[in-house]
């Protein structure tokens, strides 16, 4: 089992700048890949970005290609999402994943574990 504990979102204006973190606990040597997806209300989960724990090599979705960046920091089991020039349809709650593949497909389906999530409003 792997434990995923988001933080870091909130409330912040149009163009401002939010980082969210999510730590990772219990098994992680089984996670290959992390992932951020969100969801807004009425829509599905999306894809937001992935990163490798081995080579830290990112991918993007395109609608956030530019404005977010996909970290980790290997010696704290934790990984970064910083998101800047913000916009109100960047507004959704935002889940971390793991999974054991390492170049796992787009899709929530996927990913073997989730945090709880956490909220991100950006108003205009």
């Amino acid at each position: 089992q792997v434990q995923l504990v988001e933080s870091g979102g909130g409330l912040v204006q149009a163009g401002g700048s939010l980082r969210l973190s999510c730590a990772a606990a219990g098994r992680t040597f089984s996670s290959s890949a992390m992932g951020w997806f969100r969801q807004a209300p009425g829509k599905e989960r999306s894809f937001v970005a992935d990163i490798r724990w081995s080579g830290g090599v990112t991918r993007y979705a395109d609608s956030v290609k530019g404005r977010f960046t996909m970290s980790r920091d290997n010696a704290k089991n934790t990984v970064y999402l910083q998101m800047n020039s913000l916009k109100p349809e960047d507004t959704a709650v935002y889940y971390c994943a793991a999974s054991s593949d390492r170049w796992p497909g787009f899709r929530a389906a996927e990913y073997d574990y989730w945090g709880q999530g956490t909220q991100v409003t950006v108003s205009s």
